[in-house]
C-alpha cells in the first residue's frame, strides 16, 4: 500500500537549530548579569538609608553599636527647640515658594502651550536652565544676584539681608522650572474641544479657564506644587548659600550637627524627612498618574 505525500497526515516537527540555542543561552546570561548589577547599585544606594533608618531606634548614642530597640531619640527630637525652630523656617520656605512658584508656574505653562508671542522660544530654553545646571552654580548666581541688589538698596536707604525672604525667592526661582514642567505635561493632552463647547455655550476666556481649563489641568498642578514642596523642603545647597542669621532650616541643623558628631538624634531626624519627602514623591506621582 502506498501512501501519497499529499494525503498523508504527518505530525510537524521543528527542529531548534544549535545556534539559536546558543544565543538564547548568552541571552539569559546577560539578562541575569543586568539584573544583579542593578540589585549592586540599587544596595549602594538604599543600604545606607535602610542603616540609617534602623540605628535611629537605637538605645545607645553611638550608631555603630547596636544596644536595643528604643524610641528615646525621637522623644529627645521633639524636645529639642533649635530642631523645632529649623522645622518651622523649613515649613515657612516650603509653603511659600510652593504657592508663588505654582501660581507663576501654571500662568507661565498656559501662557507657552496657548499662545504665541515673541521671545517665546528664548522664555522656553531659559526656563529649563534651574533644571539642567548644578545647583552650586545657581546657588553662586543668586548669591551674586541678592548682593548685588542689596547694595542697590542701599544707595536709596532700604535695607537688605540675606534670611528667610532671600531663601523663599531663591527656592521659588528654581520651583516655578519643575512646576512648569508637569502642568505642561498636562497641557500637552489636554482636549481642546471641551474649551471649543463652552465657548459655543457662551463662555467667556476667563469662565472657560475657571470651569473648564483649571479643573481638568488641578491634578498636573497639584502634582507639581507637591514636587516643589519636596525640592524646597530637602535643598541644601541653595539654601545655604542665600540664608542668613535666623533663618536655618532643616537640612541647615542636620549639617551643623553632623560637624559636631553623627548620634541617633541625627538619625531620627533624617528618617522623619525621608518619610515626609517619599510620602510627598509618591502623592505626586499619583496625581501625575491620575492627570493621564
Amino acid at each position: 500500500m502506498t501512501f501519497s505525500p499529499s494525503t498523508a497526515a504527518s505530525p510537524t516537527v521543528r527542529v531548534r537549530h544549535p545556534a539559536s540555542v546558543v544565543q538564547v543561552r548568552r541571552r539569559s546570561l546577560t539578562e541575569r548579569l543586568l539584573a544583579g548589577n542593578a540589585w549592586l547599585v540599587f544596595l549602594f544606594f538604599y543600604a545606607p538609608i535602610v542603616v540609617l533608618v534602623i540605628f535611629s531606634f537605637n538605645s545607645g548614642r553611638f550608631v555603630s553599636r547596636w544596644e536595643g530597640f528604643s524610641l528615646a531619640w525621637y522623644a529627645k527630637l521633639f524636645q529639642n527647640q533649635a530642631i523645632a525652630l529649623a522645622l518651622r523656617n523649613s515649613l515657612i520656605v516650603a509653603f511659600a515658594s510652593t504657592v508663588v512658584s505654582t501660581i507663576l508656574a501654571t500662568l507661565v505653562a498656559v501662557g507657552l502651550e496657548r499662545y504665541r508671542f515673541r521671545g517665546k522660544t528664548a522664555l522656553d530654553s531659559v526656563l529649563y536652565l534651574p533644571i539642567i545646571i548644578p545647583d552650586i552654580a545657581m546657588a553662586v548666581m543668586l548669591l551674586l544676584f541678592f548682593i548685588q541688589a542689596g547694595q542697590i538698596l542701599g544707595k536709596i536707604g532700604m535695607g537688605f539681608s540675606l534670611g528667610l525672604g532671600t531663601v523663599i525667592l531663591a527656592h521659588i526661582a528654581f520651583n516655578i522650572s519643575f512646576v512648569t514642567v508637569t502642568v505642561r505635561a498636562r497641557l500637552a493632552d489636554f482636549d481642546r474641544s471641551l474649551e471649543e463647547a463652552a465657548r459655543d455655550l457662551y463662555a467667556d476666556e476667563w469662565q472657560t479657564f475657571r470651569y473648564v481649563t483649571l479643573p481638568l489641568i488641578m491634578p498636573g498642578i497639584l502634582a507639581g506644587a507637591l514636587m516643589a514642596f519636596t525640592l524646597s523642603l530637602d535643598d541644601f545647597v541653595i539654601t545655604f548659600f542665600t540664608s542668613g542669621p535666623g533663618s536655618t532650616t532643616l537640612p541647615l541643623r542636620i549639617y551643623s550637627m553632623v560637624k559636631t558628631g553623627i548620634t541617633p538624634e541625627i538619625n531620627a531626624l533624617s528618617t522623619l524627612m525621608l518619610g515626609a519627602s517619599m510620602l510627598l514623591v509618591f502623592a505626586s506621582l499619583a496625581l501625575q498618574r491620575k492627570s493621564m
